[in-house]
């Protein structure tokens, strides 16, 4: 892959497990916060499966979309758009009753001294949509950051894991959980939460910021010394998927790939890539963040692109100089400051 377009294509080409499960859901689908980095990719990928299963069903995305340009590029798509103001509870109960609500809309950055808005966007918004959506089917995007850190010789936390988290970011996800639960009970709604770290894509992420780090002769923090990882794409997939698995009150479910990386490695891989050695600051601790995705490896499978597919690929994009979102993860980040 050579250019975003070729990224995209590979990103939304819905596989056959894919379009098997589609073809059990009846009903729109409508992605609130379809403007954030994984958004435009799972709208994609489902109006292409629905339409190879030859359904009717409509994919609406909602955002605010201060970018235009997104707008007309999920239009193109077949995409139907709604600008909302999600802080405007008149414009949430304004937006059409549907079957299937994807629920990806949150802020993780810039929480540290605005700490207020997080929580509004995380945990108080969560219920207003709940509200609105108590008849739909929710699968609503969390994650990993909500446990804590864990011994690497444990292979992170599953399911089962007493939460934790290091933060008021982390803390308002958890927050947007317990919300989310609370009109689950309250309703009978349906949903699924979607503990996530960290979806690659080629324009961001944790592999694309080591990669930049070794080729631009930049230290590469290895503190945080093991991570999880998982191409956006399968990501995406796995969440579409996740509506057939949605329960109340509601299933909780990991998701990232299924090995334990070192950071050191993934460093000295990009350095072999790059010819170049890799320069390692800090010491590895004996904890990470860590998630344990074996329940949705059960249900769905292993992702489709391995790490080692990721790594020639990121690898390809920085020495082509391809185009970047400049959006660091953070990911090196122990006291859930961001």
């Amino acid at each position: 892959m050579r250019t975003v377009e070729e990224l995209e294509n590979k990103m939304t080409q819905p596989s056959e497990a894919l379009i098997n499960d589609l073809q059990k859901i009846d009903g729109d689908l409508l992605i609130i916060g379809v403007g954030g980095k994984m958004g435009p990719t799972l709208a994609k990928l489902a109006k292409r499966a629905f339409d190879q299963i030859g359904k009717k069903q409509r994919v609406i995305g909602v955002s605010r979309f201060s970018n235009s340009l997104l707008k007309d590029q999920l239009n193109q798509a077949g995409i139907e758009t709604i600008a909302c103001d999600l802080l405007d509870d008149q414009a949430i109960q304004q937006l059409p009753n549907v079957k299937n609500v994807m629920y990806m809309a949150g802020n993780k950055f810039g929480t540290v001294g605005n700490e207020h808005f997080t929580w509004v966007m995380n945990a108080y918004i969560p219920g207003r949509v709940a509200d609105k959506f108590r008849e739909s089917r929710i699968v609503a995007f969390s994650t990993g950051n909500v446990y804590p850190l864990t011994p690497i010789s444990k292979n992170g936390c599953d399911e089962t894991t007493p939460v934790n988290p290091v933060g008021e970011y982390a803390q308002s996800c958890l927050g947007r959980e317990r919300v989310l639960t609370h009109f689950s009970h309250k309703f009978q709604t349906e949903m699924l939460i979607y503990r996530l770290n960290y979806a690659i894509d080629l324009r961001y992420g944790v592999l694309l910021e080591i990669a930049q780090q070794v080729y631009n002769d930049q230290p590469v923090d290895i503190s945080m010394g093991n991570v999880n990882v998982i191409w956006q794409g399968d990501a995406n997939e796995y969440a579409l998927r996740a509506l057939l698995h949605v329960d109340s009150p509601p299933k909780i479910l990991n998701v990232t790939g299924p090995e334990t990386l070192s950071v050191r490695w993934l460093a000295e891989e990009f350095g072999k890539k790059f010819n170049k050695h890799p320069q390692l600051v800090g010491v590895e601790g004996e904890e990470a963040l860590l998630n344990n995705a074996s329940e949705s490896h059960r249900l769905f499978g292993y992702p489709k692109v391995t790490v080692r597919e990721m790594i020639d690929l990121i690898a390809t994009w920085v020495q082509e100089d391809g185009d970047t979102w400049n959006k660091p993860t953070h990911f090196q980040e122990k006291k859930g400051a961001y």
